[in-house]
């Protein structure tokens, strides 16, 4: 062995101790490393360097020191051994990471320099596994999630064990869609690692994908009660409190959200949640406080879109512009990092700039494949304000039946078929939306109210023409119909089925619908325990 063989021998195994110090079976950066003890005894204290392999390694949150540590670690050690492959890929999810992490998509070209390079040393999936899945994580983090769903792919052919590889996996086929794939994948994931807070928290957005609320609840809970760091443990409690907020209880929001922010004061997904939730209670000063503290931190572009569509009901049009145009600024400058904001522009364009050009953008992602329900809805949306709802429609109905319940999801849908003069299926999609959550938006949730007031009540007696015996005109279908992709239907029987009772709650058939809820858990006074089942 040459005398850089021999270094780097030791400093992996120096790394490996400290990480196992951790309480860390498998220790990896977006699937980089899997270590097992080698025997030495007296193993350091673990560092930053090895928290952040030990955190993002088993897919859980890492702090931003950590992994700012990491960074400085193998940037210094790459400067000396430039042909170590292994940390190039280490660096190179690192620096996805601290992307993620920063809200700063400038991380991104750095990390595809470092992942590529990896594999210019060590090239192929089978060899170099590492690498290939640190391409998918960051094809993740730009929103291709066709590009990721290719590198995760190659890496489960070659490693169907590795488990690091299905969360990304998950997220991939949830962007394009393909919930049946998602749920395949969950599956295999829980075989291999049950029952880690990582796997408990994908189970639980699964879950609230595909409309099981319970569940997701039930998941997120015992995700907290597992969570072994404050980042696990906030992140659990930030799911919680987006369940409450979808079942339109803002209060109990408020209270996990406050939680989460007690524990990492710097989470800014919670500052900005709880921003949202203080707006639907009526505190529309103290909301836009904490956005502008959540956008201080971490300048997002859909922070923005919210803060701007506060403004705007407030009849702040100037300060909603000035919203509105750190939003194109911030996506035009992920663009150039590679990151794809096309669904959130086109999300803008259709409120408020212009529709055409959202449909333009979003048809274009419907041909590459990237057709989930937030895609669906978005599209259905565009077409309508461009004046086309006989084309929306399908969008719409695919966005609202494929189980995911949204307040949102159901107003456009009412809407859409409110202007297509069906009363009765307008309406209940309206009420829908307002049962579901009565404050959903500050700007939309006023206007779904307007709009079923504009259509009254129901006639008095039954519905007409009892028999069937009156006209009924198809609707055209849409371009590209979004019919074609049946398969991802709600109706039909999807392995995204809990496939094992691990909760009281759990599914026990792929039937759609959780077999027994369970009661909606009661957010903690204390963050020292939210087990409540």
């Amino acid at each position: 062995m040459n005398a850089k063989n021999t270094l780097n021998t030791q400093h992996m195994r120096h790394i490996k101790r400290a990480a196992l110090a951790a309480g860390v079976g498998a220790v990896l950066v977006a699937g980089v490393l899997v270590f097992v003890p080698d025997g030495d005894q007296g193993p350091p204290e673990p560092g930053p360097e090895a928290r952040a392999r030990a955190a993002v390694g088993a897919g859980a949150p890492a702090s931003l020191p950590d992994v700012a540590a990491l960074i400085r670690d193998r940037e210094a050690w790459l400067r000396k051994n430039p042909e170590d492959a292994e940390s190039w890929a280490v660096l190179g999810a690192a620096y996805v990471e601290r992307g993620g992490l920063r809200a700063d998509t400038a991380y991104y070209p750095k990390a595809e320099q470092a992942l590529r390079r990896s594999l210019k040393v060590t090239p192929g999936e089978r060899r170099n596994p590492a690498a290939t899945a640190g391409l998918a994580s960051l094809a993740n983090a730009r929103h291709d999630y066709a590009a990721a769903r290719k590198w995760g792919e190659a890496v489960r052919k070659a490693d169907p064990a590795r488990w690091t590889t299905y969360p990304v996996l998950i997220e991939a086929y949830s962007g394009l869609g393909d919930y049946p794939a998602a749920g395949k994948a969950l599956d295999k994931l829980r075989a291999l690692r049950p029952n880690t807070p990582r796997v408990l928290s994908v189970s639980s957005a699964v879950y609230r994908d595909r409309g099981w609320r319970e569940d997701a609840a039930a998941k997120a809970d015992e995700a907290f009660t597992k969570a072994g760091t404050p980042a696990e443990r906030a992140g659990a409690l930030h799911a919680l409190a987006g369940l409450a907020w979808d079942r339109g209880e803002p209060k109990e929001a408020l209270r996990y959200y406050d939680a989460a922010l007690k524990i990492s004061r710097d989470h800014h997904q919670s500052l900005a949640g709880r921003a949202r939730a203080l707006a639907a209670l009526d505190r529309a000063d103290e909301s836009g406080q904490d956005y502008q503290a959540a956008i201080a931190e971490r300048p997002l572009p859909e922070y923005a879109l919210e803060l701007g569509e506060l403004y705007e009901s407030q009849g702040l049009d100037g300060d909603a512009r000035s919203q509105y145009a750190l939003l194109r600024d911030r996506t035009a400058r992920a663009r150039v990092d590679g990151v794809n904001e096309e669904l959130l522009l086109a999300r803008f364009e259709s409120d408020h700039g212009n529709p055409r050009a959202a449909v333009e953008r979003l048809e274009a992602e419907w041909r590459r494949g990237h057709r989930s329900t937030q895609m669906s809805d978005a599209l259905g949306w565009a077409l309508f304000k461009t004046g086309e709802p006989a084309k929306a429609l399908p969008y719409a109905k695919r966005a609202t039946e494929q189980g995911m319940r949204s307040a949102l999801f159901s107003y456009h849908r009412g809407e859409i078929e409110r202007a297509l003069e069906m009363d009765g299926p307008a309406r209940r999609h309206l009420e829908e939306a307002l049962r579901t959550n009565p404050r959903f938006s500050p700007l939309l949730a006023p206007k779904a109210r307007a709009a079923l007031d504009a259509l009254g009540e129901l006639p008095d007696g039954g519905p007409k023409d009892m028999h069937g015996n009156g006209e009924y005109t198809p609707l055209s279908p849409a371009p590209s119909t979004p019919a074609a992709s049946a398969s991802s239907s709600s109706s039909a029987p999807s392995s995204v089925a809990p496939s094992v009772p691990a909760t009281p709650s759990a599914v026990a058939s792929v039937s759609g619908a959780p077999s027994k809820p369970v009661s909606t858990p009661t957010p903690p006074v204390s963050t020292q325990s939210a087990a409540r089942n």
